[in-house]
């Protein structure tokens, strides 16, 4: 090939390599600037979550989810002015991302529930709950499932759709507890004595607080006893070994003071027919 047609060659094609090489330098261009705000946003996503004390499993989930969405959305009008066909890649991506979305519905319902679990915070490790139908101390709250230990030791992994679909009673959030007893004597017995014995025990325990005070009083008149309640108030680590040792001093002192605890009791009547 002669230099004349080499000259001819350059003088057809250069104008179209040079264009084309301008396009590659700008769509590159634009995948680092892309990179690099993509990594800039996420990055103060991630101190703002971190200065809310937002849980870490989720702090790094939405801010890889930031930098992909705003990484994509500088990627694809980058390779589209490079000169690639970028309709076919959008659909593409579209159709995968619904075929995984239904297969997956069920972990993506799970996910969902988690990621409002993390947020809003209707429970957080070590707290006593009834949840998903279980009742336990959360060990760990997870972007797909709670752990749960029950009383015995047990460990209950739960789906975190089943948690967030019903009712989360959560025995650890506040600061104190009312225990609610309900003390059955006899109609024979004296209520008075009854009440004051109730008085002296609530008052002689200091686990029990004096703000709220607490509740004694006649609740109903039952089929075979006079039914009292007492309520006093205690703090939630107190709750229980309360609980138990009022139980307990209640029958020792009612025992001692006459006090009778009927039991359930019917009386039938025969009428003889002549």
């Amino acid at each position: 090939m002669d230099s004349k047609a080499i000259q001819e060659l350059i003088t057809q094609y250069a104008p179209d390599a040079a264009a084309i090489g301008l396009r590659a330098a700008t769509a590159l261009t634009m995948l680092l600037v892309g990179y690099w705000i993509a990594k800039c946003a996420s990055g103060l996503v991630r101190t703002a979550m971190a200065k809310r004390s937002i849980d870490a499993t989720l702090t790094n989930f939405i801010v890889k989810l930031v930098f992909c969405i705003l990484f994509a959305l500088v990627a694809i009008p980058a390779l589209g002015h490079a000169g690639i066909q970028t309709a076919s890649v959008i659909a593409a991506l579209g159709a995968a991302g619904l075929a995984v979305g239904l297969a997956l519905q069920g972990s993506l319902a799970n996910f969902a529930a988690g990621v409002l679990l993390i947020a809003f915070r209707p429970c957080r490790v070590g707290d006593w709950v009834d949840a998903g139908g279980c009742s336990g101390t959360v060990e760990s709250i997870s972007l797909f499932s709670t752990i749960l230990l029950t009383a015995d030791y047990k460990r209950i992994v739960i789906p975190n759709s089943q948690v967030m679909s019903d009712a989360i009673t959560n025995y650890s959030v506040m600061p104190r507890r009312r225990i609610d007893l309900i003390v059955g004597i006899s109609y024979d017995a004296d209520m008075r004595v009854a009440k004051e014995i109730l008085q002296k025990l609530v008052e002689a325990d200091e686990r029990i607080l004096k703000d709220p005070a607490p509740t004694i009083a006649v609740s109903e008149l039952g089929d075979s006893s006079v039914n009292l309640i007492c309520r006093p108030w205690v703090a939630t680590a107190d709750y229980w070994p309360t609980r138990w040792k009022l139980t307990e001093d209640i029958k020792n002192e009612f025992d001692a003071a006459g006090v009778g605890i009927p039991y359930p009791q019917m009386d039938v009547h025969f009428h003889k027919e002549d």
